[in-house]
């Protein structure tokens, strides 16, 4: 029987998704029918929970990737970005498998569309998991892309008593039992509603923490900033002005942010602002973790650099 090597404990653990992306700027974004021009483009790591362990690495966290991807010049990518920051990947190969790829399209004023890839291979399992990797963290990080997998992680982590962040964009099958299994919920901005079926944000995130009993219902809203709920108050933090060259990997790096501010043992208002912070700086570069900078240089922004004026207000209740 072969002896699997130790197991080191981390702050972070994130299981969930991987993408090579490739990202093409366009003056305009396209119409049916039409031919549009672009005059350059490049090929970088991404995906939302590799991005957000990259940066947790990057600002001095101890971190563990665990994630599936091919045997393919994309995997070679990944596994180096991981190796330069320092971050332990555990990866699960598919042999002969091509690794996920995304193409982006980021228009002038900055805003991307993603056209994602989906390959049943790539698809990480529960029986991929092991044990020791989630509960040998501080911290466990997920996406519902990879529902029965992240439901996985997050059971084992919720038994040894680990806090578990999730980044939810859509209400995949299963997505309800991977929910009830999270203490720091922060999904999309119309996650919450959908999953209610509620129109109104503030009484969905209210419902959605009262429901499954996390920590912390809150929803990313670009430039509107976030908005959350933590059973007692609701809090809403702006996004702060900065020029824009890409969104790629706002929200991932938000995530990060909350992370980092978690283990620090932030208040929750500061938690919010600094994750608004790095996200906005993350914007004003290409690519997923173009634009992730020291904690001082997020600091110095949060002093120095004024939010929006948001016109988003909470919505009045019915009840």
């Amino acid at each position: 029987m072969t002896q699997l090597p130790p197991i080191d404990p981390v702050d972070v653990v994130g299981v969930g998704l991987n993408a090579t992306d490739t990202l093409i700027p366009l003056d305009k974004f396209p119409e049916p029918s039409s031919k549009v021009q672009y005059s350059s483009r490049s090929v970088q790591p991404g995906g939302q929970v590799a991005t957000t362990v990259v940066a947790c690495q990057t600002w001095g966290l101890r971190t563990r990737y665990v994630g599936k991807l091919g045997d393919d010049d994309a995997a070679r990518l990944h596994k180096e970005a991981f190796r330069r920051v320092g971050a332990e990947a555990q990866i699960v190969t598919v042999p002969g498998g091509a690794s996920l790829h995304n193409v982006i399209l980021i228009d002038a004023a900055g805003e991307r569309t993603v056209i994602c890839q989906r390959n049943e291979q790539m698809v990480l399992q529960p029986s991929d998991l092991r044990r020791e990797w989630i509960v040998n963290a501080r911290v466990l990080h997920v996406d519902g892309h990879d529902t029965a997998a992240a439901t996985q992680a997050a059971s084992w982590a919720r038994a040894a008593g680990i806090p578990v962040v999730a980044d939810l964009d859509d209400t995949y099958p299963g997505i309800e039992e991977l929910v009830a299994n999270i203490d720091y919920l922060i999904v999309s901005e119309d996650f919450s509603c959908r999953l209610m079926e509620d129109s109104n944000l503030e009484r969905a995130l209210r419902r959605m923490q009262s429901r499954y009993g996390c920590r912390l219902s809150a929803a990313t809203l670009g430039e509107d900033g976030v908005l959350a709920w933590d059973g007692k108050q609701l809090l809403h933090s702006a996004a702060y002005r900065v020029p824009v060259v890409d969104t790629t990997g706002a929200g991932d790096i938000f995530r990060a942010g909350f992370i980092y501010g978690l283990l620090r043992d932030w208040p929750l208002d500061r938690q919010l602002d600094f994750s608004c912070a790095a996200a906005a700086m993350n914007c004003m570069a290409q690519g997923a973790r173009g634009g992730i900078q020291p904690v001082a240089a997020i600091e110095n922004l949060m002093s120095t650099v004024a939010r929006y004026e948001s016109e988003f207000g909470v919505q009045a209740l019915d009840d």
